[in-house]
């Protein structure tokens, strides 16, 4: 089995998180700069297999899609083109943000952790990646 890879886009930061190649686990991987975010990604699929990508689609609590959407739909036209081996799928993201700071919360991190916004976004990748796993599973 080859590994799903999560993407948080963000307009400044992006969170990732992977599973393991069995796909059983769900772990982060890393944030980069979202101008870096592309590169990032061909050389981490040129070292490991990914099978598929999953990448937050953004969306407003009522369902609207959010201000970051058009950004993260040009994201996801110019993977389509440039790797189209690997299928990328939007999965809805409202409140990982929340559902991330919540785990910090309940991991004991500390205040200045919790204010890491890049371990915010992966620890969002990481939920995304969960909820999709899940959904397969059903």
């Amino acid at each position: 089995m080859a590994r799903i890879l999560s993407i948080d886009y963000g307009k400044k930061r992006t969170g990732l998180a992977v599973t393991d190649p069995l796909q059983i686990i769900a772990g982060g991987l890393a944030t980069v700069a979202t101008s870096e975010l592309f590169d990032y990604l061909k050389d981490y699929v040129a070292r490991e297999e990914v099978e598929r990508m999953v990448i937050g689609e953004p969306k407003q609590p009522n369902g609207q899609p959010s201000e970051n959407l058009q950004r993260v739909q040009q994201f996801v036209n110019r993977w389509r083109k440039a790797m189209p081996q690997i299928p990328i799928e939007y999965y809805d993201e409202r409140f990982t943000s929340v559902l991330a700071h919540q785990a910090m919360l309940d991991g004991g991190l500390k205040k200045k952790a919790r204010q890491d916004k890049a371990l915010v976004d992966e620890i969002s990748a990481t939920i995304i990646l969960e909820d999709f796993m899940r959904s397969r599973k059903k």
